[in-house]
């Protein structure tokens, strides 16, 4: 399986170039930056740390979709939005690890899926989407006596706030309950609030350092304390998720998938 990476210079982007050379029954088709970049023309390889491919990086996404079998795309919503466009219009694979995408993305990015497969996650780590699972049950179980708390945690230069995967696990959480999200979070809280309304999902963001990503869900009662936890401490867990998404795409009709699809959960 030919697979193309956009956005391949940045932090995730060389752990997908990894992900595709080290994987099995994939080669890389090539990778892509933003006009203005200094990796446009470097060597894919060297690029990601490793011997030369004889792939330089490009700057135009179109080629791309063209020679690839499918394309992972952790870039920007914007970005994205334009990544989906040319996936509907090849017919591509898509496997979208963006975050940050309002509900206008996301309806946009549904549309695209109408031409294409296109598998979209918060979190790609196999560990998270059963914490996702695990959360979805857990509050499905443990009635409106426990209150939910979602602690992440991410390094000082993440740009979106609560992260993907906390929005995802606050998802979930509210599934088990058969509730809408937005009618019950609160993404944060400062000075005098008053009590904790009973069914609230609540959100707490931590940054610092260089931690890759840390989440835990909390559900407290009177007398006891359900905690379920996640620490990433590899960004290659993320890129290996996304190229097994990208492998089981393939042999999927056009449609809107998850992880949960990809591992069956």
């Amino acid at each position: 399986m030919r697979i193309g990476i956009v956005g391949c210079a940045g932090r995730m982007g060389k752990m997908l170039v990894n992900a595709v050379l080290d994987g099995e029954g994939c080669t890389l088709a090539g990778g892509t930056e933003r006009l203005g970049s200094d990796a446009l023309d470097r060597d894919l390889g060297e690029l990601a740390g490793r011997d030369r491919v004889g792939l330089p990086v490009e700057a135009d996404p179109a080629a791309l979709f063209q020679r690839a079998d499918a394309v992972i795309d952790f870039t920007a919503p914007a970005a994205t939005l334009v990544h989906a466009d040319l996936a509907a219009r090849s017919g591509r694979v898509l496997v979208v690890g963006t975050t940050g995408m309002s509900p206008a993305d996301e309806a946009k990015l549904r549309a695209a899926a109408g031409h294409a497969a296109i598998v979209y996650a918060p979190n790609f780590s196999i560990g998270v989407n059963l914490l996702m699972a695990l959360t979805e049950r857990a509050a499905a179980v443990l009635a409106e006596d426990y209150d939910i708390e979602i602690v992440e945690m991410h390094h000082r230069h993440k740009v979106d706030a609560p992260s993907g995967t906390a929005l995802g696990l606050g998802r979930a959480a509210a599934a088990g309950r058969a509730v809408a999200l937005d009618e019950v979070w609160c993404k944060s809280r400062d000075g005098h609030t008053g009590p904790r309304p009973r069914g609230e999902i609540g959100f707490a963001t931590l940054r610092g350092g260089d931690v890759i990503g840390d989440h835990s869900v909390i559900f407290a009662a009177e007398g006891e304390r359900v905690e379920l936890t996640h620490k990433a401490s590899s960004r290659a867990v993320f890129a290996k998720g996304a190229v097994r998404a990208a492998r089981w795409a393939a042999g999927q009709p056009p449609g809107l998938y998850s992880m949960r699809h990809v591992l069956g959960l």
